[in-house]
């Protein structure tokens, strides 16, 4: 098999497993969302330890926590990623996966959007009216239903502002992803202090429960690994068209798995969004093979 059809396969079995979590997280539906997260937590940090001394790269782990810039730089990541961790489980325990979605098909926008304002991006027209048309979609479903979608927003402008973060970093996603989540660790291993001394807490209640929160690690890690692998393998422009996979699958679990109501204001607004991810995507497409292109005549 080639390379390429190898990273395009990982990156569809990634975007599988990422777009089919939710209905991992509503089999725990009656535990507190901030006691998953800590489980997911700690189980991640010991997943990603066990490949790093697996992979002979635990040094590197001490490299990426060497100095106070890339420290601060490695807590803010952990800090995005955490809320959005914590925002995604909670959408699906309050019957909101549907909005959740709708966060992950923005969030290309988003990072377009955040690419412009802190690296002076260029956006083209096209690039331009997409977004212009996405914030058209959020505020749309904002008048039709009387609240915005905070939900989605928070997902969206989270994970954006990982991507924006973890740009900065020097070392490889797997390694500084561990270094964020062994900072997370001594505040997710206080909260499961709490809940086991409260006697509340989930872990070793029954056999069920604690598989599951135990698996959270794995379902966290190997995605991740997968994703990593299928970025050196594809185009970027193959990344971004196939990563909308994800949040397509969380929006067909969420209408027919889940049964959560999709409105007229809902419709609309996704096909706004549709639209502006599709006049996006075709304009990335156009300039990815412009700049293949181009790098033969150079």
């Amino acid at each position: 098999m080639r390379e390429a059809t190898k990273g395009i396969v990982a990156m569809v079995a990634t975007c599988t497993v990422w777009g089919l979590s939710g209905i991992y997280y509503k089999l725990l539906a009656h535990v507190p969302p901030i006691e998953i997260l800590a489980h997911r937590t700690l189980w991640s940090c010991a997943f990603f330890a066990l490949v790093l001394l697996a992979q002979g790269r635990i040094s590197m782990l001490g490299r990426a926590l060497a100095g106070r810039r890339s420290v601060l730089s490695i807590a803010l990541a952990a800090l995005m990623i955490s809320t959005n961790w914590f925002v995604f489980i909670t959408s699906i325990q309050v019957g909101r996966a549907m909005e959740a979605s709708l966060g992950y098909y923005i969030f290309p926008l988003v990072a377009v959007l955040l690419g412009a304002l802190a690296f002076r991006e260029r956006l083209g027209r096209a690039q331009l009216f997409a977004v212009g048309l996405a914030l058209c979609a959020v505020v749309t479903l904002t008048l039709g239903l009387g609240v915005p979608p905070w939900i989605a927003l928070v997902l969206a402008s989270s994970f954006g502002l990982y991507g924006l973060v973890k740009k900065g970093l020097s070392v490889g996603p797997v390694v500084s992803v561990t270094a964020e989540v062994l900072l997370l660790s001594p505040i997710a291993l206080t909260v499961l202090w709490y809940f086991h001394s409260s006697g509340n807490g989930a872990f070793t209640a029954n056999w069920r429960d604690s598989l599951l929160l135990a698996f959270s690690g794995i379902l966290t890690g190997t995605p991740l690994i997968m994703f990593s692998y299928a970025t050196k393998r594809v185009t970027l422009a193959t990344v971004g068209l196939v990563q909308y996979l994800n949040p397509t699958l969380q929006f067909l679990v969420a209408t027919l798995i889940f049964l959560e109501p999709f409105s007229f204001w809902h419709a609309v607004a996704f096909a706004m969004i549709w639209t502006a991810l599709a006049i996006y995507t075709t304009a990335s497409l156009r300039q990815d093979r412009a700049a293949r292109r181009a790098v033969p005549r150079a």
